[in-house]
């Protein structure tokens, strides 16, 4: 996720802007920039790279400006350069805008803007934002801020200074987190609240809707309408290690938190406003081509491949095309037999996987046609496919993945979405309960979260057991599957996921008394199957923890435990049902004391074979 901070007061404001964004560089990024009001426009000074490349580059500039706005950046709309880096500015140059988050109409805003002769000259989303208040200004910042934004579709946090008003910094905020800093006689703006410490604790935290007015001797905090909010000062009593987690204690258990978010983020400007289509801009692949399609695999190495099981059986589903899962390690040692009709699918949070890359290559080499699904723009994969869909999850500290996961999945039903509409293997009215759908999968991900109770109660009882084991049919199995490695990666205790209908054929040999298993049955076509597997489980000992949907309540009768997640179309529940995995493993691992974000022997992204 981007990074924001702002100042006025008495001091000069570039150091303690960069100050700022180093204390946000865990949050990840690509570029960073700055910009204060000059005499008679706006300075700015933005650099592709870490903040050292900036620091270089202020050498020698004397900055003497009270006011200003910094950022560090996540790339999402455009590679990583020094022109799409933030600040952005209108023509004039008299207005520096920092944003976070998506504009989802920025395509449609752009040719308008360009109509009335403004000159973009980035690939970004965030340029529409200085050009619309230019366009606005008629004396007035707030005035134009609130009249660009009611333009606005999407997320998003900015903060803007002008030239015309240099004693002003004026911050808006839509989805995306924004926080005032109230020091003694200056003020502080930030995306998050380590950037602040430093200089106060005593904080403003923006709601959706909400415009703060900063300048030298007060705050104002407004709706869009400009009708003035009284807001309660909260006080931080973090320590600045802990604020960097957002008062999580570890980094995965932010990011599993951060789902929601990261869902809404992913699904953006991608379904239609009546969810009778998806738009995947970035995929150039022509309806003739896809009409065409014969076959596709899709390789990916860890999290990224259960993503890819989950993929195939919803492609194979919706659009009725044969897919091999492979991983990616093995794809190319195995000499797979590409043909003409042959869409190749690469998953890689980072990009940068040595095993996904090499498999992308041989895939190339074969000439089959490369999507892939990713999380950095501007890495290896981005660039080597022939066609990219952007997780926009932004960056995962921790070592186990899970919203780069959840994000990959929406990634994926999107794409297969896109492909049974062009195919015709879908009814439009099964499409649009279906998008209709994912739009709610947001919020329904919100109630999993805020209510993780008996997952940490079950995650005790099993934190001293040496084995467990994940059960599942269809969709659930391969859920299953990526429940069984977050277990391993950060508790390390051997756990397996199995298909349940193979207990039979030798899996049931390793049920015993009190040997722990999680059952999974969300799907409703083979709920009855499911519950038959769990009392073979249950007729031996074995103590269950049950996934099934809100109403489902016959599997109480054969589970020591059960865990609903809400209602939704059983084709997108591995969505919400990795959730509670999640949670899961992560819960087991503290009880056990375990270095939750750096297990050992593992690293975050694999670039070595």
């Amino acid at each position: 996720m981007c990074g924001i901070v702002g100042y006025i007061g008495p001091k000069e404001a570039v150091s303690i802007l960069i100050d700022g964004l180093e204390k946000l560089e865990y949050r990840g990024y690509d570029s960073a920039g700055v910009a204060v009001p000059g005499d008679d426009n706006i300075e700015v000074l933005k650099k592709e790279g870490k903040l050292g490349n900036l620091r270089e580059n202020l050498n020698g500039h004397n900055y003497s400006a009270n006011v200003g706005i910094g950022h560090t950046r996540w790339a999402t709309h455009g590679r990583p350069s020094d022109e799409n880096a933030h600040p952005h500015t209108d023509c004039t140059g008299k207005f520096a805008v920092v944003h976070n988050g998506i504009i989802e109409n920025y395509l449609s805003l752009k040719e308008w803007l360009q109509s009335q002769g403004h000159v973009f000259k980035s690939q970004t989303d965030t340029e529409v934002l200085p050009h619309l208040i230019e366009q606005f200004y008629e004396g007035d910042l707030v005035d134009a801020v609130l009249k660009a934004v009611a333009k606005l579709e999407g997320s998003f946090a900015m903060a803007v200074v002008s030239s015309h008003e240099p004693n002003k910094l004026v911050a808006v905020r839509q989805d995306s987190p924004l926080v005032v800093g109230l020091g003694e006689g200056e003020y502080f703006l930030a995306s998050d609240i380590p950037a602040l410490l430093k200089h106060t604790r005593m904080t403003y935290i923006l709601n959706d809707g909400e415009v703060a007015v900063l300048e030298n001797d007060q705050v104002e905090v407004m709706d869009l309408s400009r009708n003035r909010i009284k807001k309660n000062v909260l006080e931080v009593n973090w320590e600045a290690g802990q604020a960097e987690k957002g008062g999580y204690d570890h980094f995965m258990l932010k990011e599993i938190y951060e789902q929601p978010k990261a869902l809404r983020d992913t699904l953006s400007g991608r379904i239609s406003h009546d969810s009778s289509e998806v738009t995947l801009d970035e995929v150039k692949i022509t309806p003739e081509e896809i009409r065409g399609l014969k076959k596709i695999f899709i390789t990916a190495c860890g999290t990224a491949y259960h993503a890819g099981f989950v993929g195939k059986y919803v492609i194979e589903k919706l659009v009725r095309l044969p897919v091999e899962v492979d991983i990616a390690s093995e794809f190319r040692y195995r000499q797979p037999i590409i043909e003409p009709g042959t869409l190749v699918i690469i998953i890689s949070q980072s990009g940068e996987t040595a095993d996904t890359l090499a498999a992308l290559r041989e895939a190339k080499r074969q000439g089959a046609r490369i999507v892939a699904v990713t999380n950095v723009v501007g890495s290896s994969v981005s660039r080597e496919a022939d066609d990219v869909i952007y997780t926009w999850a932004g960056p995962e500290i921790a070592v186990a993945s899970t919203k780069a996961y959840t994000t990959q999945l929406a990634s994926m039903y999107l794409l297969a979405m896109h492909l049974a509409a062009v195919r015709g293997t879908l009814p439009a009215e099964e499409i649009k309960e279906i998008l209709q759908e994912m739009k709610n999968l947001a919020a329904k991900a919100q109630t999993i979260v805020d209510d993780a109770v008996e997952i940490k109660d079950f995650a005790k009882e099993i934190s001293t057991c040496k084995d467990l084991f994940y059960l599942g049919r269809g969709l659930d199995y391969a859920v299953a599957m990526e429940g069984s490695l977050k277990l391993k990666e950060i508790s390390y205790i051997h756990a397996e996921a199995y298909a349940a209908g193979e207990l039979k054929h030798g899996t049931l040999a390793l049920i015993e008394d009190n040997v722990p298993v999680v059952a999974l049955a969300t799907q409703q076509d083979l709920f009855d199957k499911t519950v038959s597997n769990i009392q073979e489980v249950n007729a031996r000992g074995a103590s269950v923890l049950a996934l099934a949907m809100e109403g489902h309540r016959e599997v109480e009768k054969v589970a020591d435990k059960t865990i609903y997640i809400p209602q939704t179309h059983s084709i997108l529940a591995p969505i919400l049902t990795v959730i509670p995995l999640q949670l899961l493993a992560y819960h087991t691992a503290v009880a056990r004391g375990c270095d939750v974000d750096k297990p050992r022997n593992l690293a975050k992204s694999v670039t070595v074979e």
